[in-house]
């Protein structure tokens, strides 16, 4: 059997084949589930939000618009499904971010961490505040772009860039102490 596109796979679940979702389903629970870990720091609470997101795709497929990919869609509402599980867990998560001057480089950015051991890397990525964590987690590992990034948590790119540029500080500070 050929491998369909998500597209298809959308389409055949519309058309009455609710099985299919499982096709999407294996094809981003692992990912989607790394990142949540990422973000949550809690493996049942990664396993909670993780059910909670697939069942609000399956729900909001038939108002999925295909103008963006499926993968943003999904990590859209994985992504938001965490932050409110933080936003029960503390009163306020952060502040709104400052925007950072437009010519700001985020290709420099990838150029520090290919210069880094990736398997540290990881490790450090877990010391991260949630919303640091996401954002390098999509941006490095996910190989997504700032607009798709900025797509996704719903907010410009500049403050992409900005959180980009802070989990990169925030990163070094944590590898001066490991002595990486």
């Amino acid at each position: 059997m050929r491998n369909l596109s998500d597209a298809e796979i959308i389409d055949s679940i519309l058309k009455g084949n609710p099985v299919d979702f499982n096709l999407l389903i294996d094809k981003y629970k692992h990912r989607a589930f790394s990142m949540l870990k990422r973000m949550l720091k809690n493996q049942m609470d990664a396993e909670e939000v993780l059910q909670d997101s697939f069942l609000k795709a399956y729900y909001g497929l038939k108002n999925f618009r295909k103008e963006s990919k499926f993968s943003t869609w999904f990590y859209s509402i994985v992504y938001h499904s965490a932050l409110s599980r933080l936003s029960n867990r503390r009163e306020q998560y952060q502040k709104q971010m400052e925007s950072l001057e437009d010519n700001f480089e985020v290709e420099s950015l990838k150029t520090d961490f290919e210069t880094n051991d990736y398997s540290n890397l990881h490790d450090m990525i877990t010391k991260l505040p949630a919303k640091y964590a996401s954002v390098v987690n999509l941006f490095y590992l996910e190989e997504m772009s700032c607009e798709e990034i900025a797509e996704i948590m719903k907010t410009s790119v500049s403050n992409v860039k900005v959180l980009l540029h802070r989990s990169r500080n925030y990163l070094r500070e944590i590898s001066k102490g490991k002595g990486v």
